[in-house]
């Protein structure tokens, strides 16, 4: 058997319209956050470090931690730190833990599994 070419083109009908990102609003420590990226795929919950700053958060309120985590982009680098926020998704507030990288992403977190 010969390896067969396989092709993939992006969904454009009604029928595939379900196989877009999944993105949620809500609330970190009380703050309203927009574009949250749903990963079940991610193993950990990430936020850039222009987040946390908006969250009124520096390098000095991180723990720190010796993790290699991808980026957005998937380059592989060392987190700056990790912290725990309170997230609220609806009616819903859990305690989160979140690992700070310096990145850029199309959203303002990504949830993982936690």
């Amino acid at each position: 058997m010969e390896p067969i070419p396989a092709t993939f083109e992006k969904p454009e009908d009604e029928k595939h319209k379900h196989l877009k990102d999944l993105f949620l609003k809500g609330f970190v420590d009380g703050k309203p956050i927009t574009k949250m990226l749903v990963d079940g795929g991610a193993a950990v919950n990430i936020m850039p470090y222009a987040m946390l700053r908006k969250l009124g958060k520096s390098s000095e309120d991180l723990t720190k931690i010796d993790m290699m985590l991808k980026d957005f982009e998937g380059v592989v680098s060392l987190a700056v730190g990790a912290l725990c926020f309170d997230l609220t998704i609806g009616s819903k507030t859990l305690p989160t833990t979140f690992f700070v990288i310096n990145g850029k992403g199309s959203y303002s977190l990504l949830l993982g599994r936690d």
